[in-house]
C-alpha cells in the first residue's frame, strides 16, 4: 500500500522536541494525579467496566478465546518471515489516509472483547482522545489516527489474511512464550513451541540485543510500521515506535532485558 498525499496537506508544521521523553497512557485517557508528580491510568472504563477482561463472561468471550487459540497455533517464524517479505513490496493499492480510514468501515475487530464496532470509530476516539489530553502534540494525534490502518490486511483488495494474522496482542517469536500472554496454553499447539532452537529462554537472541532484533508476530502493526516507513514518514521515531508496538504489552520480552 501506498499512501498519497496531497501537497497542500503537507503545510503543516509539527513541533517534537526530542529532548524530551512522552510517557504514553496505552491508548486511553489517563488524569494527572493529585500530586500533579504524574499520571494516574484508570482500572475501569467509561462504563465502570475493567479493560481487556479476558476471562469475563459475555457475548464475545468465547468467540475471542477462538480467536486467541487459532493465532497462538498458526503464528510462526517461518510464517511472519514469509509476511513480511510479501508485504514489504507495498504493491496492493495507492490510496490517501482517509481513503484509508474509511476502508475500516468494513473492519470489526474479532480479538477486542470490549468493541465490536467497525475500526473506524477505535481510529477518530483514539485521535479525539489523544488531542485532548496532548492539545500540543499535532504528530500523536496522526498517530493515534493511523495506527490502526493496518487492519485493511482483512480486506479481500490487501490478501485478505485471516483475523489470527492481522490483530490481536503481539508476542515475540524464535523464543520460549511467555506465560504472561492471553491464553497461554494454546502455544502448546504451535509448531515452534517444541522446536529446540526457539524454545529457550532467548531462543535465537541474546541478552540485550534490542527490541529492533526481535521478530514480533505477524499483523496490522508492523504492517503500518512498513507503510508509514516506506513512504517516507515525517513522524517522529516516537510515532513509528507506537505503530510498530501498540499491540506488545502483555507478554514480556525477555530476551531484550
Amino acid at each position: 500500500m501506498t499512501i498519497l498525499i496531497e501537497k497542500p496537506e503537507l503545510d503543516c508544521q509539527i513541533h517534537v522536541d526530542e529532548s524530551k521523553e512522552l510517557v504514553l497512557d496505552g491508548g486511553f485517557p489517563v488524569p494527572k494525579s493529585l500530586s500533579g508528580e504524574g499520571f494516574l491510568a484508570p482500572e475501569v472504563n467509561s462504563f465502570g467496566n475493567s479493560f481487556r477482561d479476558y476471562n469475563a463472561e459475555s457475548e464475545r468471550q468465547k468467540s475471542v478465546e477462538e480467536f486467541y487459540k487459532q493465532q497462538h497455533v498458526n503464528q510462526t517464524y517461518d510464517f511472519v518471515q514469509k509476511m513480511k517479505e510479501e508485504y514489504s513490496k507495498l504493491n496492493r493499492m495507492e490510496m490517501s489516509i482517509w481513503e484509508c480510514c474509511e476502508l475500516l468501515n468494513e473492519v470489526v475487530d474479532d480479538s477486542d472483547p470490549d468493541l465490536d464496532e467497525p475500526q473506524i470509530q477505535h481510529l477518530l476516539q483514539s485521535a479525539e482522545a489523544i488531542r485532548k489530553d496532548y492539545p500540543n502534540e499535532d504528530w500523536l494525534h496522526l498517530t493515534a489516527l493511523i495506527h490502526d490502518l493496518g487492519k485493511v490486511l482483512l480486506l479481500p483488495k490487501f490478501g485478505g489474511l485471516p483475523q489470527w494474522a492481522v490483530v490481536g496482542d503481539t508476542f515475540p517469536l524464535g523464543c520460549a512464550f511467555d506465560e504472561a500472554n492471553i491464553h497461554h496454553r494454546y502455544f502448546k499447539e504451535n509448531p515452534d513451541y517444541n522446536n529446540p532452537s526457539y524454545n529457550t529462554k532467548n531462543g535465537i537472541y541474546w541478552d540485550g540485543c534490542g527490541l529492533d532484533n526481535v521478530t514480533i508476530s505477524w499483523g496490522h502493526d508492523d504492517y503500518m510500521y512498513l507503510v508509514a516507513k516506506e513512504n517516507g514518514t515525517t513522524l517522529p521515531s516516537a510515532g513509528l515506535f507506537i505503530i510498530r508496538y501498540h499491540s506488545l504489552y502483555r507478554g514480556s520480552v525477555r530476551a531484550v532485558s
